[in-house]
């Protein structure tokens, strides 16, 4: 049998984000956290996260950039500043943001009447 470890690494790191982004997700209120309710999310982003600091700012960039415009906004700006007390690498939050934008973009012209969607 073949076994890519780039691949499995791959889809590994897809399934720890969707859980990342469940987590998070699951605990933004779009209303100021308690403190308990900040310490559950902390707990459980560390938990999950693993240490793996990248993956937490693709969610925080992510949520910014796709979602900026979206009327549930703040869940997700809620959702991106859970990522960073979680200790999302700073560094690479921008490219996040700038990927999610270009996914937004995508998905509007798919939907467009003269996009591929349509």
């Amino acid at each position: 049998m073949f076994y890519d470890a780039g691949v499995a690494s791959a889809d590994s790191d897809r399934i720890l984000a969707a859980r990342i982004a469940g987590i998070t997700r699951r605990h933004a209120r779009g209303r100021a956290l308690t403190g308990a309710e900040e310490a559950a999310a902390l707990a459980d982003l560390a938990e999950v996260a693993g240490g793996r600091v990248d993956l937490l700012a693709q969610q925080a960039g992510l949520a910014i950039g796709f979602h900026e415009r979206d009327g549930d906004a703040a869940v997700y700006l809620q959702i991106a500043q859970l990522c960073i007390k979680a200790g999302a690498d700073m560094a690479l939050i921008s490219q996040w943001i700038d990927e999610g934008r270009r996914r937004t973009a995508e998905a509007r012209k798919s939907r467009s009447p003269g996009g591929q969607g349509a």
